[in-house]
């Protein structure tokens, strides 16, 4: 079978899984309830996420059966479904955030000692090569990218086309070189959450819930890793293709924090959700947001990876306007 023949199949696998999911938790009433808070105004199934976690580690253990995925890369990936039971928990019991945050940095460490941190990163002319200090940033960027995604994931289609268009600019860089993990990663978690999408584009049929949006996070932060250690993909791409998020998730949080709101209350303050409530529409911030991704830092991550000497320079136009926007956007201050 085809490379692609087994991607269609994952693909169909997803949306299977994807309606199965979302017809047993709407038997269960497993829903999200509208609250003052939320973008939407009716009881929406949640859970759809376990549904493309499914797909990936079935995938992933084929591929370590063949050999495609080293034994430390596959006990490395292991730390997702951990991050995926609790995110399940959370949104069945709300967790406290001090429990959350233990088991995500237990399964930062994990991650981390089993890939190991990134040889070097490249700043301008300058070499960041001191292994420990990586080994510190890895770990909190992780903890700080399942958290994160799992803030941005507040309005239909979001995340999920967030994490397709990631994965697939990835795959277009990594095929061209050695790092057959990356390509095959990338290629997986976008078809099967282009499975789940199908459900959950505006107007939403299902939610990915905290299980899949605190697994979409940590697992590109473990193909982040990855990348950076077979030389495919610098820190800078990845923070390019992940900009949106990352900017909104850190302009508001800095923000919330500065006016001394309480940063690990729930709230809807994030700029993507103030740009929802202005427009009306999940589709319309959604589409944007695409838009910015594909003619705006899509370019600039495929130059950085051509010439990355110039990644932080980059970045740093990228993210410069994006935070203007979100600052514009009222992101961190109540509606």
């Amino acid at each position: 079978m085809t490379d692609w023949a087994w991607l269609a199949l994952v693909f169909l696998a997803s949306c299977s899984l994807t309606w199965l999911v979302r017809q047993l938790a709407t038997h269960n009433k497993v829903m999200d309830l509208p609250v003052a808070r939320s973008a939407h105004q009716r009881p929406v199934p949640v859970g759809g996420g376990l549904a493309f976690i499914a797909c990936f580690y079935l995938f992933a253990s084929f591929s370590f059966l063949q050999q495609v995925f080293p034994f430390q890369v596959y006990m490395a990936l292991l730390g997702g479904l951990a991050v995926a039971a609790l995110g399940l928990l959370d949104d069945i019991y709300r967790l406290g955030v001090r429990l959350r945050l233990a088991i995500q940095f237990a399964v930062a460490i994990w991650t981390v000692l089993w890939l190991g941190p990134p040889a070097g990163i490249q700043v301008a002319d300058w070499f960041l090569d001191i292994p420990w200090l990586i080994g510190i940033l890895s770990v909190f960027a992780m903890v700080w990218l399942i958290n994160l995604y799992n803030f941005m994931d507040g309005i239909d289609g979001l995340a999920g086309s967030e994490a397709c268009f990631v994965t697939l600019v990835t795959y277009m860089i990594a095929i061209n070189s050695s790092d057959q993990v990356t390509t095959q990663m990338s290629a997986v978690i976008c078809v099967s959450v282009a499975g789940f999408l199908v459900f959950n584009w505006p107007p939403a049929k299902i939610f990915m819930g905290d299980a899949g949006s605190g697994f979409i996070g940590y697992i590109l932060g473990a193909m982040a890793l990855i990348s950076m250690q077979n030389a495919s993909i610098t820190l800078w791409t990845w923070l390019l293709l992940l900009a949106v998020f990352v900017v909104d998730a850190t302009v508001t949080l800095f923000r919330r924090v500065k006016s001394r709101q309480k940063w690990s209350m729930s709230h809807n303050t994030h700029a993507y959700q103030h740009a929802t409530r202005k427009y009306h529409s999940h589709r319309t911030v959604t589409l944007s947001v695409l838009l910015i991704n594909v003619f705006w830092l899509a370019p600039l991550a495929l130059y950085a990876t051509a010439y990355p000497r110039l990644g932080v320079y980059l970045t740093l136009l990228a993210v410069i306007p994006l935070a203007l926007l979100a600052i514009h956007l009222n992101a961190g201050k109540s509606a």
